[in-house]
């Protein structure tokens, strides 16, 4: 694996169904309003087929450490709503996978992402800093793991 290349598997478990969370992860407009921690800027390019294939989105994201990423991804196949896979461009080049199973009343979702830093200042400093910028990606997801259970939450008492 080259320095500037990374591999992550996040796994995360909701007390809800795979359909709440699919429908959740997929309305990508909403990452800004219900993950802002990370998401600062997203923007459908191309709603793409029936299934979701061939989506466009254009996405402006951080983490912890004061640096934010350019990048814009396509969804190359679905499988809803056991889940979806990615191809990103831009600051960083890659395939995420998610995945997700329904365990009796638990949804267990895991997030496969491989990615190779592009952004100048990741490529350049990743042989020292892969690290602290792992813990930056696993910094993000927390937050999206939290931010998803609360997410969860209003929906289910929205349309109580």
């Amino acid at each position: 694996m080259a320095k500037n290349e990374y591999h992550f598997i996040t796994r995360w478990s909701f007390d809800a169904s795979i359909e709440e969370v699919a429908v959740i992860l997929e309305d990508v407009e909403t990452l800004a309003h219900w993950w802002p921690s990370v998401y600062l800027r997203v923007n459908v390019l191309d709603e793409g087929d029936a299934n979701g294939i061939g989506k466009r989105v254009d996405l402006l994201t951080k983490g912890y450490l004061p640096y934010k990423l350019r990048w814009h991804f396509e969804v190359v196949s679905s499988d809803a709503p056991r889940g979806y896979a990615i191809e990103a461009r831009g600051d960083f080049h890659g395939v995420g996978k998610w995945v997700l199973e329904q365990d009796g009343a638990k949804a267990n979702v895991t997030y496969d992402w491989r990615v190779a830093a592009n952004k100048p200042l990741l490529k350049k400093l990743s042989w020292l800093m892969k690290p602290v910028f792992s813990w930056n990606h696993h910094w993000a997801m927390e937050q999206g793991d939290r931010c998803l259970r609360a997410e969860i939450e209003r929906r289910r008492g929205a349309s109580a």
